[in-house]
């Protein structure tokens, strides 16, 4: 297969970049820090650069047809209860979110054409429970859960099928500089091999791990009154 990468310098990204090459798999490498890629072809492009991104892929797909597409490519501000700056709100939304839509541009009517491919989503946990220490990637993973639902459903007729991975804590650069206690972290390994498994299944949605996903699920169900409760209470406990 031909599979774009977004965000494969580091983390989940390179992690899956690194598998499927060397399942014999054509990869188109993505990221800001060029000089971390080592893939068969590497691009610097910062996502939010939407003019750049597009421009590139329409490159590519120019030259190669694509058979797989992994929107990674995410961006988190450490969590503060302070009112988030508009610039880096802006710079959140437009790399964890908007770019998925500048990505795809021109990757879907090839897709449509052929009646053949996967679109690949990383979302988040977070998406179903607002943090308020954490409003912009919040709000952009919650984007994504509805983006997904909506890009499945209006692909379906033409064998394209997109799969919305929705991760708890994974052990990277990103979560590294988290300063609170991550329940149910898991190593990149281990999240990998979840999501690796879940995109071989054509899984159209797949949250984990299970114990924490399903809490969270739970949470995200509750009357606002109790939800908004307990989210007071964990900030006020948190730091």
């Amino acid at each position: 297969m031909n599979i774009v990468i977004t965000g494969a310098s580091s983390g989940i990204g390179a992690e899956l970049a690194k598998r499927y090459q060397k399942q014999g798999h054509t990869i188109f490498a993505i990221a800001r820090r060029i000089d971390r890629l080592d893939f068969d072809y590497n691009f610097e492009c910062d996502v939010s650069d939407f003019d750049t991104l597009r421009g590139l892929i329409k490159q590519i797909v120019s030259n190669h047809t694509i058979d797989m597409v992994i929107a990674n490519a995410g961006v988190s501000y450490p969590h503060s209860k302070e009112f988030m700056d508009f610039k880096d709100f802006k710079y959140t939304i437009d790399v964890n979110f908007i770019s998925i839509h500048a990505l795809l541009e021109n990757i879907v009517p090839q897709m449509k054409k052929n009646k053949n491919g996967k679109i690949v989503l990383i979302s988040s946990l977070a998406g179903f429970v607002a943090s308020p220490t954490s409003l912009a990637y919040s709000a952009s993973k919650r984007a994504i859960n509805s983006y997904a639902e909506a890009l499945r459903n209006q692909l379906d007729s033409f064998n394209i099928k997109v799969i919305n991975i929705q991760p708890g804590f994974i052990e990277s650069e990103m979560t590294a500089k988290n300063k609170f206690y991550m329940p149910f972290k898991l190593s990149l390994k281990q999240g990998v091999d979840e999501i690796e498994k879940a995109i071989a299944k054509n899984k159209k949605e797949y949250a984990f791990p299970f114990v924490f996903a399903m809490a969270v699920k739970f949470l995200s169900i509750l009357p606002n009154n109790i939800k908004d409760f307990i989210l007071k209470t964990w900030i006020k406990n948190k730091n």
